[in-house]
């Protein structure tokens, strides 16, 4: 571990293919990570594939060896989160790459739960040479919500906001629908089917009566998974008839009566991530509203910003953000942009935070 990597040509673009390849478990495999492995025979050559698709089913390494064969044998596999070496719903990933004789293998990331890490010295122990830290900012980038659920015990929180361009998020008569395109609503389905859970707040729900579910793209119908959803509702207002409550997915509605407050009657934000963490909820959807979403950003509980600014100006109307700390330019949250691109006629920003606290009250 720690070890400076020395990788061969066919081994890095190896480890590029398994972090294709892990990607296409996202939203499926929670509360475990997502895991891609490419293993290679002898002479350099691919002879499996695999990825981790769903929690309890067959780990990346073991699909990539049944693909494989006796072609493992003396080969190398090229994984993007270091071997399991526990015991869980599946058996230990490192004693199968031992029985199946393979002679080396290349890791991204070093397993930070201290329930399954050891695999590379139990590798080791079993003669099999160990590389670690190839592609490691790539791999873990994409693995972000399970690592830092891992690191900070709570979800990764991903802030979705669609605005005007001048950063309004409804007009002045409280009219939103639509700023943006139908290609950018198409946009956050997807995103929303990569994520455990969608919250809001309660005034969202009074003021919108959203459904917070996922469609299939293709047909427009629901889609089979559909993330959990939460909405922040001190005092249970949250009525019986909220679209939200219709039963086309799980909800929680966290008051303080379930979760506790604060001194001023509101729920705790870090007692809500706690339970859902609990809960096995590993990445949250922040949709709304300007307030919930200003909290958030006070306390640094914000991972990851995705903004879609439509093409429009409306002059008056709310703002997409309220109450998130900043009373003079120094204040200013400062993001690092990560990627701008084109949705349909709309802009999507995605940035971070470059400072995050990890604490706070709504």
């Amino acid at each position: 571990m720690g070890q400076l990597p020395t990788v061969s040509p066919a081994e890095d673009k190896a480890m590029a293919r398994a972090i294709e390849l892990a990607a296409r478990g996202l939203g499926t495999t929670s509360p475990n990570p997502v895991v891609g492995c490419v293993l290679l025979d002898s002479a350099g050559h691919v002879v499996g594939e695999g990825f981790h698709a769903y929690a309890g089913g067959p780990h990346a390494e073991i699909v990539a060896l049944a693909q494989a064969g006796e072609k493992a044998r003396g080969g190398t596999a090229v994984v993007t989160l270091e071997p399991c070496n526990h015991t869980g719903r599946t058996g230990p990933c490192v004693q199968a790459l031992i029985r199946a004789g393979v002679s080396r293998v290349v890791i991204a990331v070093d397993d930070p739960n201290p329930l399954a890490a050891g695999g590379e010295q139990t590798l080791r122990d079993a003669g099999v040479e160990v590389l670690t830290g190839v592609r490691t900012a790539e791999a873990e980038e994409g693995n972000i919500a399970w690592l830092t659920s891992v690191r900070r015990g709570r979800p990764y929180v991903i802030w979705k906001t669609a605005a005007t361009l001048d950063g309004r998020s409804a007009a002045a008569d409280g009219t939103s629908m639509w700023i943006t395109s139908e290609a950018a609503r198409m946009d956050v389905h997807r995103l929303r089917g990569t994520v455990d859970a969608i919250m809001v707040g309660v005034g969202t729900v009074l003021a919108d009566d959203p459904r917070l579910t996922t469609r299939d793209l293709r047909t427009g119908s629901l889609a089979i998974r559909q993330p959990l959803r939460v909405v922040i509702d001190s005092q249970g207002r949250t009525p019986a008839g909220a679209r939200v409550r219709d039963g086309a997915a799980p909800t929680l509605i966290a008051t303080t009566a379930l979760l506790g407050g604060d001194a001023e009657g509101r729920v705790d934000l870090r007692a809500v991530l706690s339970e859902l963490h609990h809960r096995g909820i590993r990445s949250v959807l922040l949709e709304g509203g300007p307030r919930l979403a200003g909290a958030f950003l006070a306390a640094g509980l914000v991972d990851l910003i995705i903004s879609y600014v439509a093409p429009k100006l409306l002059g008056d109307g709310p703002a997409a953000l309220v109450g998130a700390g900043v009373t003079t330019i120094t204040d200013a949250i400062d993001l690092e942009v990560l990627d701008v691109d084109r949705v349909g006629p709309d802009l999507r920003l995605t940035a971070r935070p470059r400072v995050s606290a990890d604490s706070g009250t709504l």
